[in-house]
């Protein structure tokens, strides 16, 4: 069963070594690419919402939004370019290369020596933003054979409606609400066996149902 990660000494300790990792990777994709990019940490770990099913790995979520490059359309470059320069400094900290999945890049589980030996690791989403700031996400889909894959931007959920009752929940002071539901709805579709429930659909689920349940509050 899910629960949440209460080692705050270690959440600090993953946080740091993962944005050390990321600060490296957009300088490094300056450097050999003349890639202009930013980075900032997503999902669960920007919540305050990390959990763990029993002793299994965590994963940080993080962003590297493009912001500058000679060829925003060139979706096979920039996926190959981002690659290559993250794999660079994987090795730098003694880590093996990334794996390059549908709509991110996936960092090898690692753990420190002393103290918490929880696994861990990164997913990195690479994102770009038009003029009215709407987000899109670089998908890489597979065909089996490397001349028949596909790249492409894909413009992601719209979230700003979540955003704005997440900010009124906290306002209220609900905000533990939020992550009993969260931590709820994780738990219901493991047991269920249901894999087709990523985590920030729960979060949204769960949002959404304290949100609706505020005419309920005390």
């Amino acid at each position: 069963m899910y629960n949440y990660v209460t080692d705050k000494e270690f959440l600090s300790r993953v946080r740091k070594l993962c944005s050390e990792i990321m600060q490296d990777f957009c300088r490094r994709l300056k450097e050999d690419y003349d890639i202009g990019a930013v980075f900032y940490l997503v999902g669960s770990g920007a919540r305050n919402l990390i959990t763990q099913n029993a002793s299994l790995p965590i994963d940080l979520d993080y962003n590297l939004e493009i912001v500058k490059c000679d060829d925003f359309e060139d979706c096979r470059t920039l996926k190959e370019c981002a690659r290559k320069s993250l794999n660079k400094v994987l090795r730098k900290y003694g880590l093996r290369d990334c794996e390059d999945s549908t709509s991110s890049l996936t960092t090898g589980k690692t753990h420190f020596i002393k103290g918490n030996p929880t696994e861990f690791s990164m997913d990195v989403c690479i994102v770009c933003k038009d003029a009215k700031d709407h987000l899109y996400r670089l998908i890489h889909r597979k065909a089996g054979f490397i001349f028949g894959d596909e790249y492409y931007w894909n413009e992601a959920p719209y979230s700003a409606n979540i955003r704005k009752k997440a900010d009124y929940i906290k306002k209220k002071g609900k905000w533990a609400l939020v992550r009993s539901q969260y931590l709820n709805i994780k738990n219901k579709y493991l047991r269920q066996n249901d894999h087709n429930h990523p985590s920030f659909i729960c979060y949204i689920e769960a949002v959404n149902n304290v949100y609706n349940a505020r005419r309920n509050w005390n």
